[in-house]
């Protein structure tokens, strides 16, 4: 396997520079090698299955559990510690899992794992001295290396299929992209078992060799002072998270100043995050796009090519289409679905070979749901999802419009849109907002506000307190979880 190849090769050129920091300690390349080849042992007396779970925090673990496994020529199977326990179960059965690197901690908190999946606690073993040396097992580029399982929007979770190949494209076309290199230090808190913080916070400082620190709790102050001690060179965060830093009282301009990328995935930007964060500290805050389905990253818009709302120019060898209703491709500038092919794009779902034939279009592009436009200079602009558009009297109109909009008001922290049924008009817009601290809930002036900065017909018909707003793991408003009474 390309990928642990040069992972190998960087621990073996540079065995003692220090290679992950987290809440606990320090991690020296060796350390990471010497852990992953325990794991190996370990694995290997328990498990002859072909697929291996893990669950552990956002730390130095996760690295050689990842090695371990790929070591052996078995996937890995991240597990979401968030998840109901039933999906939990189902994530467990379907993957045909019996085995889960974890530590007792991650046990407690999801009450036991499911019947059947033994527990492997790492901080039961002993890595003293120097374990058994392996010779990895030869992983081929389409052999299956990551089984990723979406938070599930509607019904079950389902298994994302990601290969060695899908993996190594990934991470060559973001180092093409940023020319990341082994001098560069990475800084996130983003779950491990996400798509965004496996590929670009945990994969990709391995695979370059650069230093990368974990946290595995987002609190705003703490990820300032991690700031100011490490000088890190690239920030990666979700846009609620810049949102919180923007509003650390005690943080300067000093503190980030050696941050040569600030880079935002897994949601849209709103654009008063995003004017406040380069009003406080002289940094534009740069988007990405992806999806799990594309191991993720397919469009970054770099610091000199900033615009905003664009989330960049497609990644080497992707290549984008706009759509129509009717699958044809629209002319340059209008807007329709985006639709993904390249080298970074899933082998398909987990035991759903229907759901897989369904998402790629005749051509074989990937059909992400998403609704964009791509302007005269190959900038991706995001518009919203499809299945969220709402149509009122007639109009389609996407949540994150309303959105921005709530967002820029003074009092409002963050806001979430939805659709309500109505007889007469199709569909009417409902908001909920999370207020500032502080702030009081004042709806007349939310919804004057609105007036005086959107179409009549976009104005929400209700505007409500909803204090906090749901997220999942990453931090992203779930606007599925939003119930009209």
């Amino acid at each position: 396997m390309k990928l642990l190849k040069n992972i190998q090769r960087n621990f073996l050129l540079r065995p003692w520079r220090i290679a992950v920091i987290d809440d606990q300690r320090s991690w020296r390349a060796f350390e990471l090698q010497f852990v992953a080849w325990h794991l190996a042992k370990k694995i290997m007396a328990v498990s002859d299955k072909p697929r291996i779970g893990i669950m552990l925090p956002t730390s130095g673990l996760f690295p050689p559990a990842v090695m371990a496994g790929w070591s052996l020529g078995r996937t890995i199977v991240p597990l979401n510690y968030l998840l109901s326990k039933s999906d939990l179960e189902y994530v467990c059965a379907d993957a045909g899992i019996d085995a889960c690197i974890t530590i007792g901690p991650m046990i407690d908190l999801i009450d036991g794992l499911p019947s059947g999946v033994t527990p492997i606690r790492m901080e039961q073993m002993k890595f003293g001295g120097i374990p058994p040396i392996r010779i990895s097992k030869r992983m081929k580029q389409d052999d299956l290396a990551v089984l990723l399982y979406t938070s599930g929007t509607s019904g079950r979770p389902k298994g994302v299929m990601l290969t060695a190949g899908n993996l190594s494209a990934n991470i060559d076309q973001i180092v093409d992209r940023a020319k990341f290199d082994r001098h560069d230090t990475m800084l996130g808190v983003l779950p491990q078992f996400h798509t965004f913080g496996l590929t670009v916070l945990t994969l990709l400082p391995l695979a370059i060799g650069c230093l990368a620190i974990y946290t595995a709790r987002f609190v705003p102050r703490k990820l300032i002072a991690l700031a100011r001690t490490h000088r890190p060179t690239v920030l990666v965060a979700i846009p609620s998270m810049y949102g919180a830093l923007r509003l650390v009282k005690e943080a300067t301009k000093e503190d980030l100043a050696s941050l040569r990328y600030v880079v935002s995935g897994g949601e849209p930007l709103p654009q008063a995050v995003s004017d406040t964060f380069f009003e406080r500290f002289g940094i534009r805050i740069s988007e990405g796009y992806g999806l799990t389905e594309t191991a993720p990253v397919t469009n970054w818009c770099l610091p000199e090519e900033w615009k905003w709302r664009s989330v960049g120019r497609p990644l080497k060898d992707v290549t984008e289409r706009i759509v129509d209703t009717d699958g044809k491709d629209v002319a340059a500038g209008d807007e329709g679905e985006i639709r993904i092919q390249g080298p970074n794009v899933m082998a398909g779902y987990w035991n759903l070979p229907q759901e897989t034939k369904a998402v790629f279009d005749e051509k074989g592009f990937f059909r992400t749901g998403d609704m964009g436009r791509i302007d005269s200079d190959g900038h991706l602009f995001i518009t919203g999802r499809i299945k969220e558009m709402m149509i009122i009297s007639g109009e389609n109109v996407f949540p994150r419009e309303i959105e921005e909009v709530l967002d820029r008001h003074p009092s409002v922290k963050a806001s979430a849109v939805i659709g309500m049924p109505d007889e007469s008009r199709g569909e009417l817009p409902i908001a909920f907002v999370e207020l500032k601290e502080g702030e009081s809930f004042d709806e007349v002036a939310l919804r004057t506000w609105c007036r005086e900065n959107l179409a009549q017909f976009k104005v929400p018909r209700e505007i409500r307190l909803l204090d906090p707003l749901p997220r999942n793991p990453t931090g992203k408003i779930m606007r599925r979880s939003l119930k009209i009474a």
